[in-house]
């Protein structure tokens, strides 16, 4: 049997700058519904981000921008409105589907970069892989190996993740969220427990992904000095964009 392995970057990553991969409209979130605790986080959402878009999120704790981040990257369902995410719409979704979709369009980069620390810089980065085909193959191996090099890690590789530094850790995370070559990269505070040095050099990849995949870049900072070097910047202020 041949070996299978990740699939190519989706038609609507390589397609034309103005491709549409995530839509929301009046998307709202609450939580504790039907209790006395009920609590809306998220107030009308309308967010269109296109191929190639490089992104970030802004705004004061507890504003709303993790639980965006979160529907965005189907982790969540909104309570009301509409999300496309590569021109699906996904509020009607089973949990399967939903799963299907984000495994093949979403990668993640989250603060805490959730490595397995048994595991080598390479295993990490097969996993999302492992997901798709259930068993390891030389591919799969192919593909990590290419990944760990474009982070600058191929004489780490070999290395268990408990072994590497803060930043090659986050290289590593970065290089896991690409391995199903998705549309769209969301990323949670990526370089909020750097030093100055590591966070632009995380930042760096990020933008360099964007700009020669044409991943779209979603990502949550305080930083507003990274902010300043983005396409874009949506404030969020009491779960509505500024």
């Amino acid at each position: 049997m041949a070996e299978r392995a990740p699939p190519p970057a989706s038609a609507l990553a390589r397609g034309a700058p103005e491709t549409v991969v995530v839509r929301l409209q009046g998307v709202r979130k609450a939580f504790n519904v039907g209790t006395a605790f009920e609590t809306e986080v998220l107030h009308g959402i309308d967010l269109t981000l296109v191929r190639r878009d490089f992104c970030a999120v802004m705004g004061p704790s507890g504003s709303g921008k993790s639980t965006l981040l979160n529907i965005v990257g189907l982790l969540d369902r909104p309570s009301a409105g509409t999300l496309q995410i590569c021109g699906e719409e996904t509020t009607t979704l089973k949990d399967r589907e939903l799963t299907r979709l984000r495994g093949h369009n979403i990668g993640f980069v989250f603060q805490y970069h959730h490595l397995i620390t048994a595991f080598t810089a390479l295993e990490n980065v097969m996993i999302p892989m492992l997901g798709e085909a259930g068993f390891p193959n030389s591919a799969m191996r192919k593909r990590a190996q290419e990944l760990i090099e474009s982070v600058g890690l191929g004489p780490w590789q070999d290395n268990r993740a408990a072994n590497l530094s803060g930043g090659q850790q986050q290289r590593v995370a970065i290089a896991r969220a690409l391995a199903m070559n998705p549309a769209i990269l969301l990323a949670d505070e990526p370089t909020g427990n750097l030093d100055s040095k590591s966070a632009d050099s995380v930042f760096g990849l990020l933008r360099e992904f964007n700009r020669e995949q044409g991943t779209t870049v979603l990502f949550v900072t305080h930083n507003a000095a990274l902010a300043q070097r983005c396409d874009k910047t949506i404030q969020v202020v009491d779960g509505q964009v500024a």
